[in-house]
């Protein structure tokens, strides 16, 4: 069994690989399984608002964090030597305490996102948790997230471009290993990021009318996740499903023992 060090370091190494880092979000146990057990996987992540919504809360810190942490260590008990990281939100607060309480519970990297605060104080809570990393035995590998295009309103695009290069490169200054850009990013824009930010240190987010991770890759960028839309995928199935039984259909013959 490798150590959380380790599994951190591993997560490092899997941003800085020419391949790009393809993780498809889980919100509990039986999820994280359904994708554990595919070879392709090399790495886990967790959706925050996937797990709020599994509890029943809205996104963005209405859940408890002692039930976000709660799930993630659930998920690390079963993910084995495959590192996992967690979507943290915004720290809870507390960026570098919650940080320490993920590492106690086995994450070895982190979402957590910036929501456009001023950059000194966003600065200041990738350094949190750097620190917290550090304390702790663990190279924590930070996704710090900017919303600078989530969050830009009507700006224009190029001062969203720009935005997101200055705090990119801030936050790698800080120490985190890779930024995370959400939003639906074509490729001229990408390639700007890219160049602003670092080959293999832009995030990026898989959502309908975004490039494929393959187009992604050739530009340059570390790693995609899909955030809540793995969850709205699952649930459309579901969803569709029983109208379809409502409707006298049977269970698909194809249907997989998963749980």
């Amino acid at each position: 069994m490798t150590t959380t060090s380790q599994r951190a370091q591993t997560l490092s190494a899997l941003h800085a690989a020419p391949e790009i880092l393809r993780v498809v979000n889980v919100w509990d146990v039986v999820s994280a399984k359904a994708i554990i057990d595919l070879p392709e996987t090399t790495a886990i992540a967790t959706a925050g608002h996937s797990i709020a919504a599994t509890f029943g809360y809205a996104d963005g810190e209405n859940i408890p964090l002692d039930l976000v942490l709660d799930m993630v260590g659930r998920i690390v008990a079963v993910a084995g030597d495959l590192p996992v990281t967690a979507d943290l939100d915004a720290g809870f607060g507390d960026p570098g305490e919650t940080v320490r309480r993920a590492i106690g519970v086995g994450a070895v990297g982190a979402n957590v996102e910036d929501r456009l605060k001023p950059l000194a104080e966003s600065v200041a809570a990738v350094e949190a948790i750097v620190r917290a990393g550090e304390a702790e035995g663990v190279p924590f590998a930070l996704n710090a997230r900017t919303d600078a295009f989530v969050r830009g309103g009507d700006r224009p695009v190029a001062e969203s471009i720009a935005d997101a290069i200055e705090r990119g490169r801030a936050y790698l200054d800080a120490g985190a290993d890779v930024v995370f850009v959400p939003g639906i990013l074509d490729a001229d824009v990408t390639r700007q990021l890219v160049a602003g930010i670092g080959e293999r240190k832009v995030s990026v987010i898989g959502l309908p009318g975004a490039l494929t991770a393959a187009e992604y890759e050739a530009l340059g960028v570390a790693r995609i996740s899909y955030g809540p839309m793995t969850q709205r995928v699952a649930l459309t199935a579901l969803q569709d499903l029983a109208t379809d039984l409502y409707a006298d259909g049977a269970i698909p013959a194809s249907t997989r023992a998963l749980n």
